[in-house]
């Protein structure tokens, strides 16, 4: 009776050991990498590029140049769309919290007494596309506002 308790505790724990392997490798073959913004990478350039353009241009302009009088509020008191260029506030911000913006929306961000129009693209672009976007932008950033934000702002998302 002894050994047969043992040969069951040998057995569960070989499948314990089978399944907590296998959910190991699925994690570290198999699964989706962290989205990284890399002014670097060529190819997330270019894709940020395309998604800037069907996603953002139409408010943000298409050389990132923001909506005419962005800082002149409208009569309901929200703002056009800023520049993403150097002449804006957009590199100011954490990574994190431009992915924050654009993922979730302007509101979900902003300050009490603040309303923002900014949509969020949640279930409209991925958190890769996402990033990619944020890519772009960066990547026209001039190299005194990269050299800035390194020295000052916390990198990633």
């Amino acid at each position: 009776m002894a050994a047969n308790r043992l040969d069951r505790r040998i057995v569960l724990g070989g499948l314990l050991l089978a399944l907590t392997i296998a959910a190991a490798l699925w994690w570290l073959l198999w699964r989706e990498p962290e989205p990284r913004i890399d002014i670097s990478d060529a190819a997330l350039v270019a894709s940020g590029s395309a998604l800037y353009g069907e996603h953002c241009a139409a408010c943000h302009g298409a050389d990132l140049e923001g909506a005419p009088n962005w800082q002149e509020p409208f009569d309901d008191g929200t703002l056009p769309a800023p520049p993403h260029d150097g002449s804006g506030h957009t590199w100011h911000h954490p990574d994190a919290l431009l992915f924050a913006i654009t993922k979730f929306g302007g509101q979900s961000q902003a300050p009490a007494g603040f309303t923002s129009t900014m949509p969020g693209f949640e279930g409209i672009l991925s958190d890769h596309e996402i990033a990619a976007v944020l890519t772009f932008i960066q990547s026209r950033w001039p190299a005194d506002i990269l050299d800035d934000r390194a020295r000052n702002l916390a990198p990633g998302i």
